[in-house]
C-alpha cells in the first residue's frame, strides 16, 4: 500500500518517488527525486499539482488512501511541465468534472498543447479561489523557471505550495526537512538551485518580494522534502542566492591532455590557497559539470583551463562552458573574476576560446588570457601563482 502522508490536518502529500532517476535536464540525481502533489480535504476537495505519466498509479493510490478521486472537484495545475502535470489525463478520466487552474496567459496554452482544450480556468496574481473553510490565493512567479510558474497559498493552513521553487532533487521514505536534516536538504537545494533556477535569479528576488507579506508556516515545493521547521533559513538561503552576492571562494576547473594545464591548474589552485582564500579543484575528467555548478553559484573566482586540442580548446571543457553560459544569469557576473588559463604548442586557440565564453558570461577577466606554451617549469608555474595572487581582493 502506497501511503498518503499528512502535512498538515486535511492536507495530504499524495505525490510519487523516483528513487532511480539519476539525470534531470542534463544534471545528476544521485539521490533520486519526488514529484509532489498534495491533496486538501475541504468541502471542495482539491488537488495541487499532480506528477509524470509514469507515476500516475502511485498518485492515484494515495489519493484513493484519503478520498474517491471522483470526488476531486478543483486541480491547481501550477506548472505545465510534465514532472509536474503528466496524471492530469488519469486525474481527469476519474474526475471529469473537475475544473483545472492555471496561470494565465501560459499555464493555460501550455495545458491545452499537452492535453487539448479541457476547459483550463486562468489565474493570476491576487485572484483566489474559495474550496470551503480555506481560500487558496495564486501568485504567478513567472521564469521561476519558466514563463507559467505559479504558487499557491493556503491561509488558514500558512502552507506556500512553492511549485519549483524551493525544491530538492532527493527521493526519502521522509518528507520532512527535520527528518532529513538541514545540512543534507540545503545541500540539495543549492543544487537543484544552481543548475534550474540560477538563471533566473532576478525573477526569483521579484516572486520573493511577491510573497513576503504571506505569513508561511510551511513551504511545500513540487521536489524534495517539505519545509516545516527551516523555513526561514530556506527563504534566506534563497535571498542569498539569487541576490548573486559571490563569497570569497575559488573554483579551478580543467581537463589536461599531457600534464601541463594540470600542473597549471594546482598552481592556480595553491595561489588562493596560500592567501587564505578557500579554493576546490575539478578535472573534468572526474566530476560532472553539475556538480561543479553547485561550487560556481557562490564563488567569486571561477578559473577554466584547457589545452588547445584540434586548433580549439578540448571537447570536455567546451561541454562545461556551455552549461556554465547556458546558466549564466541574464544579467552576468557582476563582482566575479574569470580566469581563462591552458597550455599549447603552437595555437593558443584552446585558451583564447575559454576566455571568449568566460567574458560572453560576464566575468572579470582583467588578469587576460593565462597561457603557456609546452611543457611547465617551476619558473613559468611560480610566475603564474604570482599572477593570480594578484586577483585575490579584486
Amino acid at each position: 500500500m502506497l501511503h498518503a502522508v499528512e502535512v498538515k490536518p486535511d492536507v495530504y502529500w499524495v505525490g510519487g518517488v523516483d528513487w532511480n532517476e539519476r539525470n534531470f535536464h542534463g544534471y545528476t540525481t544521485d539521490r533520486g527525486s519526488t514529484y509532489n502533489a498534495y491533496l486538501i480535504m475541504d468541502e471542495h476537495p482539491t488537488l495541487i499539482d499532480t506528477c509524470k505519466p509514469a507515476f500516475a498509479g502511485e498518485l492515484l493510490e494515495r489519493v484513493r488512501e484519503v478520498v474517491d478521486p471522483a470526488c476531486i472537484e478543483h486541480v491547481v495545475a501550477n506548472h505545465v511541465e510534465q514532472d509536474h502535470s503528466g496524471a492530469l489525463p488519469a486525474i481527469c478520466e476519474l474526475a471529469p468534472n473537475a475544473r483545472i487552474y492555471a496561470s494565465a496567459p501560459h499555464g493555460v496554452s501550455g495545458l491545452a498543447a499537452h492535453y487539448g482544450d479541457r476547459n483550463y480556468v486562468p489565474v493570476k496574481t491576487g485572484d483566489t479561489l474559495g474550496i470551503g473553510k480555506r481560500t487558496l490565493s495564486f501568485t504567478q512567479t513567472m521564469m521561476v523557471h519558466w514563463p507559467d510558474n505559479m504558487a499557491t497559498y493556503s491561509d488558514i493552513d500558512r502552507i506556500l505550495f512553492s511549485n519549483d521553487a524551493f525544491g530538492q532533487h532527493y527521493a526519502s521514505s521522509k518528507h520532512f526537512d527535520d527528518e532529513v536534516g538541514l545540512p543534507e536538504v540545503l545541500a540539495q537545494a543549492k543544487k537543484y538551485y544552481a543548475n534550474i533556477v540560477m538563471p533566473y535569479s532576478r525573477h526569483v528576488q521579484r516572486a520573493l518580494g511577491a510573497l513576503e507579506g504571506l505569513d508561511i508556516d510551511v513551504i511545500a515545493p513540487s521536489h524534495g522534502v517539505i519545509w516545516r521547521s527551516h523555513v526561514p533559513e530556506v527563504m534566506e538561503v534563497y535571498e542569498r542566492w539569487s541576490s548573486l552576492r559571490p563569497e570569497n571562494y575559488a573554483v579551478v576547473v580543467y581537463d589536461s591532455m599531457w600534464h601541463t594545464t594540470e600542473a597549471m591548474a594546482h598552481e592556480i589552485l595553491e595561489a588562493f590557497i596560500e592567501r587564505g582564500v578557500p579554493a576546490r579543484l575539478f578535472d573534468l575528467k572526474a566530476n560532472h559539470i553539475s556538480d561543479i555548478m553547485t561550487e560556481v553559484l557562490t564563488a567569486k573566482y571561477v578559473a577554466v583551463g584547457s589545452p588547445t586540442l584540434n586548433n580549439g580548446m578540448l571537447p570536455t571543457v567546451a561541454a562545461f562552458l556551455c552549461y556554465l553560459k547556458g546558466l549564466s544569469p541574464k544579467a552576468g557576473w557582476q563582482g566575479r573574476v574569470g580566469i581563462p588559463f591552458g597550455s599549447y604548442g603552437w595555437g593558443t586557440n584552446g585558451p583564447d576560446e575559454v576566455a571568449d565564453v568566460l567574458a560572453t558570461c560576464g566575468f572579470d577577466l582583467a588578469l587576460g588570457t593565462l597561457s603557456h606554451q609546452w611543457i611547465e617549469d617551476a619558473a613559468s608555474l611560480e610566475k603564474l601563482q604570482e599572477v593570480v595572487a594578484s586577483a585575490v581582493g579584486r
